[in-house]
């Protein structure tokens, strides 16, 4: 880590919950995630799972701690649909960058129970872009173009 990152790192909140630094109730924890309950639930069982490292977003998020913040997400909302929750669906998000509402700026994956009328409008996406094949081979070419995993992987 450079002298920034480290410095912003004994700053992060996140940092100092997966290092037993900070007050958490903990759901799991490994060599590589925490998981904890989110402080200001949207829902009832709503929790975080946060990676130990210092991370901001996904861009500064290595592949395989990525695929074990997804794995352990995934195995905790199967915890939360059997536990006493009970939560009739279950959402995930992350927020990457202040345009995407991120406020603690070292990555997490939300783990939220949802229920119907739960007060947490999450409607479908509005349909603003009418994009034409033309325009969404274009957008997609675009992407492609920058990618280094291409269409084949």
């Amino acid at each position: 880590m450079t002298q920034t990152a480290t410095a912003m790192a004994q700053e992060c909140i996140f940092c100092a919950i997966a290092r037993h630094e900070a007050e958490a109730s903990m759901v799991y924890e490994d060599e590589t995630v925490v998981a904890f309950m989110d402080r200001y639930p949207v829902t009832p069982g709503h929790l975080l799972v946060v990676p130990r490292r210092h991370a901001v977003g996904l861009e500064d998020l290595d592949k395989s701690t990525g695929g074990h913040v997804w794995a352990v997400a995934h195995d905790l909302a199967r915890t939360l649909r059997r536990s006493s929750f009970r939560p009739e669906g279950i959402n995930l998000n992350v927020c990457d960058g202040e345009a995407a509402f991120q406020t603690v700026f070292h990555f997490h994956l939300h783990v939220m129970p949802r229920y119907t009328g739960d007060g947490w409008p999450v409607e479908s996406l509005p349909k603003t872009l009418d994009r034409d094949r033309q325009r969404l081979d274009s957008d997609a070419y675009e992407v492609r173009s920058v990618s280094a995993r291409g269409t084949g992987d």
